[in-house]
């Protein structure tokens, strides 16, 4: 540190070290945009290579998630980025999130019972999605920023949850492949979310913009509205 007590930024030999001790392990994050996602992919940088996955399931917010998602994933360097279409939630409906037709509540966030921007299984559509492409690209981890607290409102936040879908996965896919979810922040209230990401950030994340590799999937799928 300077005399006059100023940080200087990383030389460029400091962060070459640093991505050095990253392991060549792939994974995937699923990166929506909002704060746990953010944080579980500075998490996940710290020991794997990362593929970043963003669903448009016709979200009342993707337009401002989608923006986040690249900028994360600029911050972080990723380089492996894809953007589904599941568009047809809002087809499935059953959501303030999906469904123009209701609206999004105003009152206390801790209102008790299953909000009604609770979108049905979605989690699930994501863990589908990201499961296939961590088997086309040998990716060994999926990451998600689901919270335990937030598993009152939204069933698809539970431990158990996700233990389950790893038999699943290991159930459904080739012998040889092995691909384990990961969910760093299950156990965390916000508050602490908010101090882990604080702390791990700046050792995680690489200055300028990454040189990226898009990818586009359009999933053609029609379901019909819930009866």
């Amino acid at each position: 540190m300077p005399a006059n007590g100023t940080h200087l930024p990383p030389s460029p030999s400091h962060e070459a070290g640093r991505m050095a001790e990253v392991s060549n392990k792939l994974a995937i994050v699923l990166l929506s945009g909002g704060m746990d996602s953010c944080v579980t992919a500075a998490l996940a940088a710290q020991s794997y290579r990362l593929a970043a996955l963003h669903s448009d399931y016709g979200q009342r917010t993707e337009a401002r998630e989608h923006r986040a998602f690249e900028q994360i994933a600029d911050r972080l360097g990723i380089e492996q980025r894809l953007v589904i279409d599941q568009r047809y939630m809002t087809s499935i409906g059953g959501s303030a999130l999906t469904d123009r037709g209701i609206a999004v509540p105003t009152e206390s966030l801790h209102a008790e019972g299953i909000p009604v921007t609770y979108v049905p299984f979605r989690n699930a559509h994501f863990l589908a999605a990201a499961a296939s492409w961590a088997e086309a690209i040998g990716a060994e981890a999926i990451f998600i920023g689901a919270v335990e607290q937030d598993s009152s409102g939204y069933p698809d936040c539970r431990p158990e949850y996700y233990r389950v879908f790893n038999a699943l996965i290991d159930a459904g896919t080739r012998p040889e492949t092995k691909i384990q979810i990961e969910t760093p922040l299950i156990g965390l209230s916000k508050a602490e979310i908010i101090r882990q990401g604080a702390a791990v950030g700046p050792r995680s994340i690489s200055p300028g913009p990454a040189t990226r590799k898009r990818t586009s999937l359009a999933a053609s799928v029609t379901v019909a509205p819930c009866a």
